[in-house]
């Protein structure tokens, strides 16, 4: 069985854009469900970024602590190795991007495959994106789209009687 580990993006864009709650409820119970199984799971710095925020996603995921692994010795050696050749993966200045070296170190300690909206930008490109230190580490990535096709996501729609 496949292990994914989720980016912080999946979480947000799909809450706030792709899978809102409001349109697809059923989405987040199939996450709720597959991270209660093990197949799906994200760093504990995800989790930090989401708590940034005040977007209902936040609520969602304070009573799923199986949702997230905390770090561990073999996730911070992989995390050290990540940062001494791909630091420009941390936008440190404004912030940004502070999940993503865990959750490629989390998919490299787990043996799972990284799921992001990220694409990559190629070795010509000042900013280096999750995709792009996968493939130099050859990680399996994928995005949520792709995520849902293998998982086997499928979803129906109905219209709700307007009053």
């Amino acid at each position: 069985m496949n292990k994914y580990c989720l980016d912080t993006n999946v979480l947000i864009e799909g809450w706030n854009r792709y899978y809102s709650m409001e349109l697809c409820p059923e989405y987040w119970t199939i996450l709720d469900s597959l991270a209660r199984d093990g197949t799906i799971f994200s760093p504990i710095e995800v989790k930090r970024e989401i708590e940034k925020t005040d977007d209902g996603l936040n609520n969602w995921i304070k009573d799923k602590p199986y949702f997230f692994k905390d770090i561990n010795i073999e996730v911070q050696e992989h995390l050290r190795k990540i940062m001494a050749s791909h630091g420009r993966l941390v936008d440190s200045i404004r912030q940004r991007s502070i999940a993503d070296p865990w959750v490629i170190a989390f998919a490299l300690a787990e043996d799972a495959i990284v799921v992001t909206k990220e694409t990559p930008v190629g070795p010509n490109s000042k900013r280096v994106k999750i995709p792009d230190v996968c493939h130099a580490l050859s990680v399996q990535w994928m995005n949520d789209f792709d995520f849902a096709r293998k998982i086997g996501i499928r979803f129906s729609a109905q219209i709700k009687t307007i009053i």
